[in-house]
């Protein structure tokens, strides 16, 4: 028997089944929204009408697509715009689920205008309401922006925690494209922290479960995160195929975005490798994509990816020119972790490159903006202690006026008749504690000042009153105080402590020639040149005259040589400048790591010093302007090292050390020699190993 509906439940049933549709329309829109927002623009304009008249959920859904999309494509007013509506709608509406999406779409907004802190504030609200909420996708992509939030911060643990609980979410959400946001998270994650094995386990899973959801905007997304993964993890090959798969796939996808930034990133990984043929090519390519999709960003990258092929190819000038455009982006911006990371690139294309002065501005600046965000990051914990501490405090006034107003009724007759005593013992006290307080005022004012010339004193007693350098004194005494202390636990048996020891070259020379006056300036420039070089961590003093020692005490053992290299060529770069003369100066080098070892038994520090002073007067009789280096020994059960320091050089002939010997460059910032390097024997040793000739 047919069933036959009123005309109100009729319309009612087309209502529900327009509303479905709608519903999934704007779920298929999507992957779109993510990928090709010009595409998802147009079909979402095409149901506006009716998706603004629907129920809360798919107007809600809507909305956030309509946002997401508008500034995917650079409309950040009026993504803030719709942002703005769905949170007032949900709040009107009481529905956290909606307020959610418009809270999580107003972080990414305001991401994207470079204000991260407020993102990330946007973003821990987003997912404390979300939490409220049963709808699993969202309290997913809610918990996976807290923990990009706190990794930005640099908080590692709360971001693991964080993607932890999202990849477990979205395991019971039983939804793939979920799954895969939260392991494409945990990846970038484990690839900032550097746990790159853990790193690729998740990948994988990450892979598999893209290759599931038959969307090639997904698949790219995780092979462009296995490139980041890749390259960090020293496989450039892997990574490029990765970028080379993506690229494929996001033409296929017509994702313009994307295919710039995957272009930008081949230009920065041919550029690693030197191929800078490629690299221009490419770099070239995403400027071009870049400006189809006004994303300055890509075309600034590329300008500076442009610019160090350039200056790999010997085009120095066009290539800083090109650097220059790339680095006003970044400037505009204010992206200090990212500007950071740009300057410590250009200052090693340009050391390679020969332009030391270039490079040693590079690396100051580098420097600069390092000790800003250091800074920032002590006053931000200064502050969050301080707010903790006034809460607390708060917490203990409010605790203690608890307790008092649950004492007893019956008290309050017995302070009454206290009252009286007290007073006349408080008139008593109060008068005492204005004698004391203004002998206690002198006392403290006396010890303030005392204090002051105690630190004054320590610090003339430390300090080499011409470079303000560390004196010999404080190195000794800061030796002696860790004489007998385990040996540094670096963690790894390729970090090691350093000593370098350097001697000015024909200073004698310098003095007769241009005055006192003049030799002062040499020295403090050699000071100034080894704070640029070296890193705030390390010791640096003047040894005596014209000696300067620095330790070093966690370095690369097998950097060494590049460290020599970067002081032997950072002093060739300087030019100093005194009556309308050019001085140009040089040093000789000795170094080794600290502590130096024979037979496993770690010298003393002034016996490793005496070793490499003996190494710097092999620097000085060979040459000079060149840095000999103690690598470590070899059978010295077949000697003594009393025989080893007396006669360095024989040691070095009869194969019982190992020494590196490291040549500076000979005419300041043009010059194209940046140092060569050799290890073992001098020519003629007896096993016939040859590494440097003696001259």
């Amino acid at each position: 028997m047919a069933c036959l509906l009123a005309p109100a439940a009729q319309a009612q049933a087309q209502v529900q089944v327009h509303v479905g549709n709608l519903e999934q329309h704007i779920a298929a829109v999507r992957e779109d929204g993510r990928f090709v927002p010009t595409r998802a623009l147009q079909r979402l304009q095409e149901v506006e009408t009716q998706a603004r008249s629907a129920p809360l959920p798919v107007r809600a859904e809507f909305l956030t697509q309509l946002s997401t999309v508008r500034m995917r494509l650079g409309q950040n007013d009026l993504a803030m715009q719709l942002a703005e509506e769905l949170i007032a709608y949900a709040r009107q509406n009481k529905n956290d689920v909606a307020l959610a999406k418009g809270i999580l779409s107003k972080a990414y907004i305001t991401f994207a205008l470079n204000e991260r802190r407020a993102s990330h504030l946007l973003a821990f609200e987003a997912e404390k309401i979300a939490n409220r909420t049963d709808d699993l996708p969202v309290r997913v992509q809610a918990t996976i922006s807290a923990g990009q939030s706190w990794a930005e911060e640099g908080n590692f643990p709360f971001a693991l925690a964080k993607l932890q609980a999202a990849v477990d979410l979205a395991r019971q959400s039983n939804s793939p494209s979920s799954l895969a946001a939260a392991l494409n998270a945990l990846t970038l994650l484990y690839t900032q922290m550097r746990e790159y094995d853990k790193g690729f386990e998740v990948l994988d899973e990450l892979l598999a479960v893209s290759s599931t959801l038959e969307s090639p905007g997904r698949m790219a997304q995780a092979k462009n995160t296995e490139y980041g993964l890749a390259l960090d993890a020293r496989q450039p090959q892997r990574g490029q195929r990765a970028l080379l798969a993506a690229l494929a796939l996001e033409r296929q996808l017509g994702a313009s975005g994307m295919v710039a930034v995957t272009l930008v990133n081949l230009s920065d990984s041919y550029l690693k490798e030197g191929d800078y043929a490629r690299a221009l090519r490419y770099a070239y390519e995403a400027i071009t994509a870049g400006r189809l999709v006004n994303n300055e960003q890509v075309e600034a990258t590329a300008r500076l990816n442009i610019g160090q092929a350039l200056i790999g190819q010997g085009r120095l000038q066009e290539g800083k020119q090109s650097v220059a455009t790339g680095l006003a982006y970044y400037e505009r911006t204010a992206n200090q972790p990212d500007m950071q990371a740009v300057l410590l690139e250009y200052g090693m294309a340009l050391e390679k490159a020969g332009d030391m002065r270039g490079a040693v501005t590079a690396y100051h600046r580098e420097r600069g903006i390092s000790n800003l965000l250091f800074e920032k990051q002590r006053q931000k914990a200064v502050y969050e202690l301080q707010e903790k501490y006034e809460a607390e405090k708060k917490q203990r006034q409010i605790e203690l006026l608890s307790r008092e107003n649950q004492l007893k009724s019956t008290e309050i007759d017995n302070r009454r008749l206290q009252q009286r005593v007290w007073w006349l013992l408080a008139l008593v006290l109060a008068m005492a504690s204005v004698i004391v307080g203004l002998l206690y005022r002198k006392v403290r004012h006396a010890n303030v000042q005392l204090n002051v010339k105690n630190q004054e004193l320590k610090r003339q007693s430390s300090r080499d009153p011409l470079t303000a350098l560390y004196n010999r004194r404080h190195f000794q005494e800061f030796m002696r105080s860790h004489a007998g202390k385990p040996l540094p636990a670096y963690g790894d048996a390729d970090v090691v402590g350093a000593l370098f020891l350097l001697d000015v070259d024909h200073f004698k020379h310098i003095n007769d020639r241009y005055g006192h006056a003049a030799g002062d300036l040499v020295l403090t420039t050699i000071a100034e040149t080894l704070h640029d070089v070296l890193r705030e961590t390390d010791m640096i003093v003047r040894w005596g005259g014209e000696e300067f020692l620095a330790f070093l005490p966690a370095v690369s053992r097998d950097g060494l040589d590049d460290i020599a290299r970067r002081i032997l060529n950072g002093m060739a770069a300087q030019v100093i400048h005194y009556q309308g003369q050019a001085i140009q100066v040089h040093v000789s080098v000795g170094f080794a790591p600290y502590p130096l070892a024979p037979l496993g038994r770690p010298l003393t520090w002034e016996r490793s010093v005496n070793l490499i002073d003996m190494a710097l007067y092999l620097a000085k009789a060979h040459g000079r302007n060149r840095a000999y280096g103690l690598r470590g020994f070899r059978q010295v059960e077949r000697t003594t090292l009393e025989a080893v320091e007396q006669d360095l050089e024989r040691a070095w002939r009869d194969g019982y050390v190992d020494l590196s010997v490291v040549l500076g460059g000979t005419d300041g910032m043009d010059s194209t020699n940046t140092g060569t390097t050799a290890h073992g024997r001098p020519a003629g040793a007896s096993d016939g190993v040859a590494a440097a000739a003696i001259t």
